[in-house]
């Protein structure tokens, strides 16, 4: 293990050189906000929230890895004014019914909404016309919300380690689908986790709704990455 120092928008960090820069800034006690990264999972770069200035080119946090003398820029007007308009993005392109979602309070997207003060989109809504996968026995899928994050298809796998989520369809009517077969003899704890895995309310472990009341959720009372903002 080996260590390097570097700076985030001035702040002196060091870390371990093999870290990712979401990690590190984690690490570090700053916060890079992102809706594709989870920890433990290999980071693809989809959401491109957590894009971030290094010299003159922009990078994604989640997959670049930090390095000696590395100077980070994250929370400038311009790239706070990127990830606003990207959360824009994703509510103005699908339908996103908060009121009636069961991961409301627990949902990043909206979560980070909130964050940004995202109360309208300036985009134009598309009322995409999505389906909802309710043929699954223990998890309901539904497009509707869906981001496309690709968490599921990168973090969970059945009893012989095969993907049970997997990408259909090409270009505006892609989605993310549940693989009958794969996914048959899935447990309840491994549909729980699916649904805890997902930032958004797209996936559902049916029948184990509502555990936590509204008000007591996640994000009810402190906003996604107060921890790290002391």
């Amino acid at each position: 293990m080996a260590f390097v120092k570097f700076t985030i928008d001035g702040k002196e960090c060091i870390s371990d050189e093999e870290n990712y820069l979401v990690e590190a800034a984690r690490e570090n006690g700053v916060y890079i906000p992102t809706l594709c990264n989870y920890p433990g999972i290999r980071p693809r770069g989809s959401c491109r929230i957590c894009t971030v200035t290094i010299g003159a080119g922009t990078f994604t946090a989640c997959t670049t890895r930090v390095a000696e003398g590395l100077e980070v820029r994250c929370a400038t007007e311009e790239l706070e004014d990127f990830r606003r308009k990207m959360i824009e993005i994703l509510l103005a392109e699908g339908n996103h019914f908060c009121p009636t979602c069961e991961k409301s309070g627990n949902c990043e997207l909206q979560a980070l909404a909130y964050r940004y003060r995202v109360t309208v989109p300036s985009f134009p809504y598309m009322f995409p016309k999505r389906e909802v996968e309710a043929w699954h026995p223990k998890l309901l899928k539904d497009h509707n919300r869906c981001i496309l994050c690709k968490r599921c298809i990168r973090g969970i796998r059945n009893a012989e380690g095969k993907v049970i989520f997997a990408f259909a369809k090409r270009g505006e009517r892609i989605a993310i689908n549940i693989d009958p077969e794969t996914s048959k003899d899935i447990s309840d704890d491994l549909a729980q986790e699916a649904m805890d895995l997902c930032p958004v309310g797209a996936m559902i472990h049916k029948r184990k709704g509502f555990d936590t009341p509204i008000g007591r959720r996640r994000y009810d009372r402190e906003p996604i990455g107060s921890e790290l903002e002391a």
